[in-house]
């Protein structure tokens, strides 16, 4: 009897912690800051913090589900625990996939936004030789992906606090205007703020797909829910950080209008080469792509282990332990919504997806916990704000379109 090849558990809680943070920083504030400022103004800061709060009710729900029950395709795993429901767990399965393939189109696209700022080519070429590229990585194996997965991080991370550091100059001649900062309640500031933290939401996506690692993660019962914290906590401080130092140290028209907001900075407060930003940048929508290709091709590996997708998505190759049929599968699919689908759109979906999947998942631990006898307010109080936010937060994507 053949033994069947299963994936390789080896990434250690650093490992994890990074290639979530990675995630996270690579869909966010690197491409996303200059929009933010333009719905939200001086209330940008605020905006993001409140889009952190929000995503920490979820992140507790994913955290406790992953503890559980730490397996590939977790928010199908967590739904078929939690609700048993066959068809919600393969909807959601679809869902977070669809929302991962569309979030990794979404950064291919902002990719050619930065290399144009050191090169000329035409677009579908860099997106077709960026999505093969990552696909033959994410192939390779599961160590070689998350090491350069790290490695990038560590670089993006480098990025950020380049920023701060080269401001500092002017931060400290100039003070912080604190009071200009300062969270103001009438209905003009909290409807800006509103605003501007569910584009902010988008920025804390990916923190999700450190649970469709599981089965690659060492003590994962323990890891998981720690990275998924250390992850969350440490993007919320760079994101309010560089918020805070952009709007004091640049004008907010220019931010606001701003494609590559982080090479503005750069430019406005140093004399380091704009292009030595913009090679950042790429690095971190690099790495956010990848992770995302990564995840995807785990749910759908995972869901066909559960007999939620087709069967032959769940093969892993004896020699590199990836599951090869679901990264080419994901890695097609990524090239196809690159190159046909505008990026406003392809960020939309992904936001109104990943909100359903939240939903579904604070409900899957709110139905288990009551049914196991968990009902003090923690157990039960988390995962029905986790809801009712995420809820909300959908209600207004919808409104707005």
């Amino acid at each position: 009897m053949t033994t069947q090849v299963t994936l390789l558990r080896n990434l250690s809680l650093a490992e994890i912690s990074l290639y979530g943070i990675g995630t996270i920083v690579g869909a966010g504030i690197y491409v996303l800051l200059g929009s933010v400022v333009a719905e939200s103004g001086l209330m940008t800061p605020w905006a993001f913090m409140l889009a952190a709060v929000v995503v920490s009710f979820s992140a507790y729900s994913y955290a406790q589900m992953s503890h559980r029950f730490p397996r590939s395709a977790g928010e199908a795993v967590y739904i078929l625990e939690g609700l048993h429901s066959r068809h919600l767990a393969t909807l959601a399965g679809y869902a977070i996939s669809l929302g991962g393939i569309v979030s990794a189109a979404t950064l291919t696209r902002g990719f050619t936004g930065y290399f144009s700022v050191l090169f000329n080519s035409p677009n579908w070429l860099l997106i077709t030789l960026l999505a093969c590229f990552l696909t033959a990585i994410a192939a390779w194996g599961v160590k070689q992906s998350v090491t350069l997965a790290i490695l990038t991080t560590l670089l993006e991370i480098s990025g950020l606090l380049l920023a701060l550091i080269v401001s500092s100059d002017e931060i400290i001649q100039s003070g912080i205007n604190w009071s200009s900062l300062s969270p103001r309640f009438d209905m003009a500031s909290l409807s800006l703020t509103v605003t501007g933290a569910f584009l902010a939401f988008y920025a804390f996506i990916g923190f999700e797909d450190m649970v469709n690692m599981a089965e690659e993660v060492k003590n994962p019962k323990r890891n998981l829910p720690l990275s998924i914290a250390i992850a969350v906590v440490t993007t919320t401080l760079l994101y309010a950080a560089i918020a805070i130092v952009a709007l004091q140290t640049l004008p907010m028209a220019s931010l606001a209008k701003s494609p590559a907001p982080l090479a503005l900075l750069i430019e406005h407060n140093s004399t380091v080469p704009v292009g030595f930003m913009a090679l950042i940048s790429i690095v971190a929508i690099i790495n956010g792509a990848l992770i995302q290709i990564l995840m995807v091709s785990r749910v759908l590996y995972g869901m066909a282990r559960q007999r939620l997708a087709p069967l032959f998505l769940g093969t892993v190759n004896r020699n590199t332990r990836t599951p090869i049929p679901a990264t080419l599968l994901t890695g097609i699919t990524v090239l196809g919504f690159a190159l046909w689908l505008p990026v406003a759109t392809l960020a939309a979906i992904t936001s109104t997806l990943i909100l359903i999947v939240f939903i579904l998942v604070n409900l899957a631990l709110l139905s288990l916990n009551y049914r196991h006898g968990h009902r003090g307010l923690l157990p039960l109080g988390m995962p029905v704000l986790g809801a009712i936010l995420s809820t909300g937060f959908l209600v207004i994507q919808i409104w707005s379109q």
